[in-house]
C-alpha cells in the first residue's frame, strides 16, 4: 500500500511593488483595448515608378502605400522623394501635423529640420525619428537622392503652416 505524501504547503511570498514600466506598460495594453480597431484587410504595395505623384509638397513626390484604405483609416504610410534642387523659400516653411503619431525613417541620402526646442538635426539613411503630436518643425536641407518613408496615425490629418516665425 503505499502512503499518501504530504505536499509541502508554499509560504505566501510579499509581493513586489510593479515597476513604473510595467505600470505603463499595462495602462497602454489597457487603452489600446479600450479603442475600437478599424478592420483590418490583407494589402500588399510593390514598388512602381508610376506610382510616385505630386502630394502634400510641392518639392516632394509620395508614393502611397495603400494603408490607409487597408486599415480603415487607422495608419498612413508614404515613400517620400525629394525634388532638387532644395530652395530653402520653397520648403522651410514652419509647420506642424495634427497627428497622434509620425515616425520617419531615412531610406537613401540626408535630410536637415529644426525641431521646436530639440535643435536642428541631420538624419542619414538609416536614421529615424518619432516627434510628439502638434510638434513645430522646419526642413533646412534634403540630398538631391532623399528618399524617406513616412508612417502617421491616423491615416487622415491636418498639417498646419504657421509661415516664417
Amino acid at each position: 500500500m503505499a502512503k499518501a505524501r504530504k505536499k509541502a504547503s508554499k509560504k505566501a511570498q510579499p509581493r513586489k511593488p510593479a515597476s513604473r514600466k510595467a505600470n505603463a506598460r499595462r495602462a497602454v495594453q489597457a487603452k489600446t483595448r479600450a479603442k475600437k480597431q478599424a478592420r483590418q484587410k490583407f494589402h500588399v504595395s510593390h514598388h512602381d515608378e508610376a506610382g510616385f505623384d505630386q502630394g502634400l509638397r510641392t518639392y516632394a513626390k509620395y508614393r502611397d502605400l495603400g494603408l490607409a484604405l487597408a486599415t480603415g483609416g487607422l495608419v498612413q504610410a508614404h515613400v517620400i522623394r525629394f525634388i532638387p534642387p532644395f530652395t530653402p523659400e520653397d520648403v522651410s516653411t514652419p509647420h506642424f501635423h495634427d497627428v497622434d503619431l509620425q515616425m520617419i525613417y531615412v531610406l537613401k541620402g540626408w535630410y536637415k529640420t529644426e525641431f521646436d526646442g530639440e535643435g536642428t538635426h541631420t538624419f542619414h539613411a538609416g536614421a529615424c525619428w518619432l516627434h510628439p503630436p502638434k510638434f513645430k518643425q522646419t526642413v533646412l536641407g534634403y540630398s538631391v537622392d532623399c528618399v524617406l518613408l513616412l508612417i502617421v496615425l491616423p491615416g487622415v490629418f491636418d498639417s498646419v503652416m504657421l509661415g516664417n516665425c
